[in-house]
């Protein structure tokens, strides 16, 4: 395996391609195997899935991972932020893509599932790339039946996406939510919603997050009273009596101003707010992260693509420090 660093400004770079054409995450080495996962703390996994449409028609968010990875190639691990270089600390690869079947839930969850509980056994970091939202069950899903009852989750949306079924689809991205309530390896009161605003959520969602006891903060409590509260209050309720907390992330947790590429929801977070809190959350322990919901073809600057790329890059360094911490007590 070739050495676990991002390449940029290299004159003789050369891309890892991960299928013909599109070059691996940050040009990280290719891990072929679920053996090769031991070699690394970082896996990155795409999942190129939508499942049912819910307005207006299909989307391309199915060319997610392959943009994100495309727009990847131009950034290091290094973040004058906190000047930490992640992959002085970290080792990492792309394993690819998920099966999917378009249309078909059983399959493609089931695909998800095993590949991602791959990463899970090996110990590895997983980021993974959208994608619908529906992806969000089967993964969360995977890593409750590893630590029952014990999995908070950060959920970063202008939609709760809890609805129990959208027509007679109950795995849509409008659902995942209301799946993981549900699920016997689940504790709805460990799930943060955060971000949620506008209107394009229904009263019964709300209903929905009462009834299950999950924590609702609105954008327009991160507004007033500042994300550093906000993330604070978020990682109380999923630190309670947990082992992991998983970050999941919309895209249009973001002001559409900010997310040219993914749904149009205005009064959201600005890119700022959101990496400081996801760096925030990988400080305090957060040990997986997913990015869903971006649609490539709209727009040539793939602003949406780049924004996932700072999304894991502040994650992984946040990820870094605490274990800088961690081995320096």
């Amino acid at each position: 395996m070739k050495d676990s660093r991002p390449t940029i400004y290299d004159p003789n770079f050369l891309p890892t391609n991960i299928y013909s054409g599109v070059p691996t995450f940050l040009n990280l080495p290719v891990l072929e195997n679920k053996e090769d996962l031991n070699k690394v703390d970082v896996a990155v996994m795409g999942v190129p899935w939508e499942g049912g449409c819910t307005i207006g028609g299909y989307s391309s968010c199915t060319d997610g991972p392959k943009s994100i990875r495309t727009a990847s190639i131009r950034y290091t691990g290094y973040l004058p932020d906190f000047d930490i270089d992640s992959f002085e600390h970290l080792t990492g690869g792309d394993y690819g893509d998920v099966a999917v079947q378009n249309g078909n839930y059983e399959f493609t969850f089931a695909q998800i599932r095993e590949r991602y509980g791959e990463l899970l056994d090996a110990k590895c970091v997983p980021i993974v790339l959208g994608g619908d939202h529906g992806i969000a069950y089967p993964l969360i899903s995977e890593i409750a039946k590893r630590h029952p009852k014990k999995v908070g989750v950060l959920h970063f949306d202008a939609h709760l996406d809890n609805y129990d079924n959208f027509g007679d689809d109950k795995y849509s991205r409008c659902s995942p939510f209301f799946q993981l309530y549900n699920d016997p390896n689940m504790d709805a009161t460990k799930i943060a919603h955060i971000g949620i605003r506008g209107p394009r959520n229904h009263q019964q969602e709300y209903r929905n997050a009462q009834k299950y006891g999950a924590t609702v903060i609105p954008c327009r409590e991160i507004k007033e009273e500042g994300w550093k509260a906000a993330i604070k209050k978020a990682l109380a309720v999923v630190s309670k009596d947990t082992e992991v907390i998983y970050i999941t992330i919309c895209a249009d947790a973001l002001d559409a101003a900010y997310m040219p590429q993914g749904p149009q929801d205005m009064g959201g977070l600005t890119s700022y707010e959101l990496l400081s809190m996801v760096h925030e959350a990988a400080l305090a322990g957060a040990c997986s992260l997913d990015f869903v919901e971006i649609y490539p073809e709209n727009g040539t600057l793939q602003t949406a693509s780049h924004v996932g790329c700072w999304l894991a890059l502040y994650f992984l360094n946040g990820v870094a420090e605490r274990r800088m911490k961690l081995e320096n007590k």
